[in-house]
């Protein structure tokens, strides 16, 4: 069997741009890098090159190969997002808090994170990586929902557990939750967190998620409850300046008592700061508290809507006691000028029976009224009526009295005929519109 040699010799035939031109003795020629001849070595010299297998390298290689694909395996193999866990954190009439720890995306990427309600997405959770709450609101009273979130990476969707939650009816007060801001009066404040305590709901002294409602007597910036000074003096505080910008309702504590006392949770508008509809009660026992301030019985209103309307005017006051003008006050006459404007009222009525007046009101028309002929005009009828009078004038005279009155009978009145009419005339004869054809010929068609 052959001996495989160890060693090759070669003689350096050239060396140029790093690089060494080999020559064998069995004219093998081959590129070598000049770097790796030894040193001194130039066109000429006679080198020798053995070659051998390091196998211990071999193997340090390979064991370093297998343990990196080990630790991507278990990085990116067995290491995966975990779902998220949903909890139910508060519960009212209308709205819903629901929290969750921070996602654990491992080495995946996050795509989404949505809320779904009732098996339908609502919407999507806002930043994500770092908000662990929402607040979801606009439900329905005394209804059941059910919540999930559902987690979408590179790695794959992972749903949360389902929540079952049912909203609170009117007579569950145990879903308030209360920030308390400046109340000036100590003993109130007291009575307000008993009642509270009593009612099983909460307070706290700063705006959290599920805050429904802000109480104070005042927007001033407090410290610990005590009264700021100096330049803050009379300034909003943070808390009451953030409910404002979350549209969180600002309330007075008298809202807490009226809730607590009727047992249900009463409507928040007589009570809004803001609006300064309302004075806060007086200090006193939580036993003693009374709400004064019901809504007005229907019999107060309509007394407040009879004494804001004017006087009725009786249609047997006498003349000149009222303004012809609607809805305006009476006038102020004397029992003198009553008693003379009754006297020219019965003057100025006809000397009939009273019974067989017709009796009309303001504003209609007689329908048996008829507009009479010139020759049975009143004024004539007066005139004939009066002739056979002795104190009346001859009938010259008469005619002289009518033209100076003015009256004129229609004898007397000569209207003259109008004038004729004359049939208006063509301008254009017949001749002259016709053209001229000359004489017809008849022709046989047979």
């Amino acid at each position: 069997m052959e001996k495989i040699p160890e060693s090759f010799t070669f003689t350096v035939g050239k060396l140029d741009a790093g690089m060494a031109i080999l020559l064998g003795e069995r004219a093998h020629l081959i590129e070598f890098p000049s770097v790796l001849l030894p040193p001194g070595a130039t066109t000429g010299s006679i080198v020798s090159i053995a070659v051998h297998q390091n196998h211990a390298e071999e193997k340090r290689r390979e064991e370093d190969f297998w343990s990196l694909q080990e630790d991507i395996l278990k990085e990116y193999g067995v290491v995966k997002p975990s779902n998220p866990d949903l909890q139910l954190r508060h519960v009212t009439q209308t709205s819903v808090t629901l929290e969750w720890p921070s996602i654990q995306l491992a080495t995946a990427k996050l795509r989404s994170l949505d809320i779904y309600r009732n098996g339908e997405r609502l919407a999507s959770i806002p930043s994500p990586l770092t908000n662990t709450s929402t607040k979801l609101s606009g439900l329905q009273t005394d209804e059941e929902y059910t919540f999930q979130l559902i987690l979408r990476t590179t790695a794959g969707t992972f749903p949360s557990n389902i929540v079952r939650v049912r909203t609170h009816t009117m007579t569950n007060t145990s879903g308030i939750s209360v920030c308390f801001g400046n109340v000036q009066d100590s003993v109130f404040l007291e009575n307000t967190k008993m009642a509270l305590r009593e009612m099983k709901a909460k307070w706290s002294d700063k705006i959290q998620i599920d805050t429904t409602h802000f109480i104070c007597t005042t927007p001033a910036m407090t410290t610990n409850g005590a009264q700021a000074t100096g330049d803050t003096a009379g300034a909003p505080g943070i808390e009451y300046q953030r409910a404002l910008q979350l549209s969180i309702p600002v309330l007075y504590p008298d809202w807490v008592i009226a809730c607590y006392t009727e047992k249900r949770m009463v409507p928040i508008g007589a009570f809004d700061l803001k609006a300064d509809r309302v004075t806060p009660l007086r200090s006193q026992s939580l036993s003693q508290v009374a709400i004064n301030r019901s809504p007005d019985t229907a019999a107060q209103r309509n007394a407040t809507n009879r004494a804001s309307m004017p006087a009725t005017v009786s249609s047997t006051s006498p003349p000149g006691t009222h303004s012809p003008f609607v809805n305006q006050p009476a006038f102020e006459s004397t029992p003198e000028e009553a008693a003379a404007a009754a006297a020219e009222e019965e003057a100025r009525a006809p000397a009939t029976d009273v019974s067989t007046r017709r009796k009309s009101r303001s504003g209609t028309m007689n329908r048996e009224f008829k507009f009479p002929s010139p020759l049975s005009s009143p004024t004539v009828a007066k005139r004939e009526s009066g002739a056979a009078s002795s104190n009346s004038p001859p009938p010259i005279l008469r005619g002289e009295l009518g033209r100076q009155e003015g009256v004129m009978t229609p004898s007397s009145i000569e209207v003259p005929p109008p004038p004729p009419v004359e049939k208006e005339r063509s301008t254009n004869s017949v001749d002259e519109t016709e053209d001229d054809v000359g004489p017809t010929v008849e022709v046989d068609l047979s």
